[in-house]
């Protein structure tokens, strides 16, 4: 068995989105060892920061909360598609081209897994692919860039995902990972009446 971790590290100068400035975690450290027994520190933190998982609210009015999501949404097969070849955008055309069922968990390489700054032209996931699999019917799509999508005004992916209570996972880390089946195992941090999470992700190969 082999375990592969694909989160994003979280620290303070961390790629981010759009690499907004505000976007970034903040640490501070509240005590030390120069005037306490004790270290302590605290976080701030966006609920989209590094590998993180968008729940139905964040786009849509009265969407569900991450509460929606159970235990057993967390821990399930998937498909890793190796799409390194795509340019600019994943369409309906290049997914019809792979194996991929109703109930399905994708997720998908592209050449975001191969850069550690911001590219604003990341490969995305466009409003006809996220059709088609909306149509099959898969329960959950990840990806390797910080969005899902870019340059769509009506933000159609996520709309056309969330609307189905398809689970998305934004900011995957696939670089060494080869196209196959996995166990997927992704914990958010359990925050109650919010519409995103970060969360570390792992996938097991049997």
């Amino acid at each position: 068995m082999k375990i592969y971790d694909v989160s994003m590290e979280i620290y303070e100068d961390m790629m981010v989105y759009k690499n907004r400035e505000e976007n970034k975690p903040k640490i501070t450290v509240k005590a030390d060892h120069s005037n306490s027994r004790t270290y302590e520190s605290a976080i701030t933190i966006g609920m989209h920061t590094g590998t993180h998982i968008d729940a139905p609210l964040h786009m849509l009015k009265d969407g569900e909360t991450m509460e929606s999501y159970n235990v057993e949404h967390l821990v399930k097969k998937c498909k890793v598609l190796d799409l390194t070849y795509v340019e600019d955008k994943i369409t309906r055309d290049v997914l019809e081209e792979k194996d991929i069922d109703k109930g399905d968990f994708i997720l998908f390489k592209t050449k975001n897994s191969f850069t550690e700054e911001f590219d604003f032209q990341f490969i995305y996931l466009e409003k006809s692919g996220a059709e088609y699999l909306r149509d099959i019917g898969i329960v959950g799509v990840g990806t390797d860039s910080l969005g899902i999508e870019r340059d769509q005004p009506q933000y159609e992916t996520h709309r056309t995902l969330l609307g189905k209570n398809i689970m998305i996972i934004e900011g995957l880390r696939l670089k060494e990972i080869v196209e196959g089946e996995y166990t997927l195992v992704v914990l958010p941090l359990k925050i109650r009446n919010v519409e995103a999470s970060p969360a570390r992700v792992i996938l097991i190969k049997e």
